[in-house]
């Protein structure tokens, strides 16, 4: 409870709801109570951040790609990386709070109206990832689209791609790998643009798979 000083028009010490009434070297003088943070904390809302902190740490590790990949995407008041973002932490996370994880091959790193490539797939040995796929010039497919080859190491959060490594025609390609990764099991994943990066197709995940240096 406040009491009044010297008068209905003196200070008050005390507190009169959020209001508080002191005296310093003479002076009186009121303040207000600053207002609370309500963060509840929620199982909600911690399964929301939870879901964005884990899809964050993969996407960051192919932002050039993903400017590429969802650029077509964007729109007022968005990002490519905030597309991709909404797009992964919708559809690849699997299981339930806190014990989250991405679902791989369920991630998508680009997306667009190219024709991919069927029968793609990925292995290693001597020190590369080494990409097939199928070189059918289907739809709005060109023999001169570019094939980003890219993978992800799940325990490092590292990520290695080439986003010029062949030609949709080429058939095949490599991926050079730090040698760190020897040993370890990585996710692989593909995707087209055309030469003249206008068009880009849907990323599709080529397998994980074992890296050897040998």
């Amino acid at each position: 409870m406040g009491t009044i000083k010297q008068g209905i028009l003196g200070g008050f010490s005390g507190k009169v709801g959020n209001i508080v009434g002191a005296s310093w070297r003479g002076i009186d003088y009121i303040r207000s109570m600053p207002a609370s943070v309500h963060n509840p904390r929620t199982e909600a809302q911690m399964t929301q951040r939870n879901r964005f902190s884990l899809v964050a740490k993969m996407l960051k590790a192919f932002i050039p790609i993903i400017r590429v990949g969802f650029a077509g995407s964007v729109g007022t008041g968005k990002s490519a990386f905030s597309v991709a973002m909404s797009y992964n932490v919708r559809n690849a996370v699997i299981d339930l709070y806190p014990d989250f994880e991405i679902n791989f091959p369920l991630v998508k790193l680009t997306s667009g109206e190219l024709y991919g490539a069927g029968n793609a797939s990925a292995t290693s040995s001597g020190g590369s990832l080494d990409f097939v796929w199928d070189s059918d010039l289907l739809n709005n497919a060109a023999a001169t689209d570019k094939v980003i080859l890219m993978a992800f190491n799940p325990i490092t959060g590292d990520a290695s791609y080439n986003m010029d490594a062949a030609t949709r025609a080429d058939g095949s390609g490599s991926l050079a790998v730090p040698p760190t990764w020897d040993g370890e099991l990585v996710d692989t994943y593909l995707a087209l643009t055309s030469a003249d990066g206008k068009l880009v197709s849907n990323s599709i995940h080529t397998g994980r798979v074992e890296v050897s240096m040998i």
